[in-house]
């Protein structure tokens, strides 16, 4: 009873045709959701890791030349003052080879910095964010570089981290849409292919082959559909993370995220497919099972 052959003639009917199409379509729309949601958490545990125990000052250049190396001698000074605060890690005033690094995706390679009104940077790393920490960094640069500011960063990176998981957050929300879309999608498919077998189905039901039996045939049907279907649509959304991750080695910019995927998070993709394919045949199986119980 539960061998290869097919007693109810699934195969001819308008679900065989339309279901793999959906079940491709869904999974493909929820495999990219959910690579955006991954792609944004690792934005954001970049951001905060990279950013949430530093400091960058910005120190106005001058106009000549002159006083350009003036500030630049009371900003040496400066860092040896800051390097005697227990709490700060490293302190260093950037290169103009790391000044172009930073500027280069808006301003291109090779720009000349003393040809433009740059500020020195310096970048301040430290081993824990305290108040009294913080206060001594704003006592020193006030005292010796009256003109300097101070960025900590927090403003902004509180943004973005709000930013980043509020887009994590609605790609889940869309992955789980996307779920419950396909199942109802399952659902009509197997009422339809209930009505349009209706008579053979009646027939076995009349000859006492129980309802778990039919159950099956539909059940197994809906699984080889949506397994072809959900593998169609990975395979579909594996070549659109291939491109997007060739676009953006091309364009080389770090303010740009990155589509690189570890095995972890391929075999959570992979995930994806099984999953669909498993609630389309319980959905089946539901489905079917409802509707034998109200036949008479």
């Amino acid at each position: 009873m539960f061998g290869s052959r097919n007693d109810v003639p699934l195969d001819k009917d308008a679900s065989s045709r339309f279901l793999p199409w959906l079940i491709a379509v869904m999974v493909y729309l929820a495999t990219m959701s959910l690579i955006v949601a991954l792609t944004m958490n690792k934005l954001a545990n970049r951001w905060d890791q990279g950013l949430s125990n530093s400091l960058t000052i910005q120190v106005p250049a001058g106009q000549s030349p002159a006083e350009r190396l003036a500030i630049e001698k009371k900003t040496v000074l400066l860092l040896q003052e800051f390097k005697k605060i227990p709490d700060v890690k490293k302190a260093e005033m950037l290169t103009d080879g790391e000044l172009n690094k930073l500027l280069e995706p808006w301003l291109g390679k090779d720009v000349v910095l003393h040809d433009l009104p740059i500020p020195l940077l310096i970048s301040i790393e430290l081993s824990q964010s305290s108040a009294r920490t913080l206060d001594a960094i704003n006592a020193l640069t006030a005292q010796n570089l009256p003109t300097a500011s101070i960025d900590d960063h927090q403003r902004w990176l509180g943004n973005l981290l709000g930013l980043a998981k509020i887009i994590g957050t609605v790609s889940l929300l869309v992955v789980l849409l996307v779920g419950g879309a396909a199942a109802l999608m399952v659902i009509l498919v197997t009422r339809m292919g209930l009505a349009i077998h209706r008579q053979v189905v009646e027939l076995f039901h009349l000859m006492g082959a129980q309802d778990a039996y039919i159950a099956n045939r539909f059940q197994l049907h809906a699984l080889k559909l949506s397994m072809a279907g959900g593998f169609a649509g990975l395979l579909l959304a594996g070549l659109t993370i291939a491109a997007f991750s060739t676009l953006l080695g091309q364009a080389n910019s770090a303010l740009l995220p990155s589509f690189t995927l570890t095995a972890t998070e391929w075999g959570l993709l992979l995930l994806i497919p099984v999953g669909a394919s498993l609630v389309a045949m319980i959905t089946a199986r539901l489905t079917v099972l409802r509707s034998l119980a109200l036949m008479p």
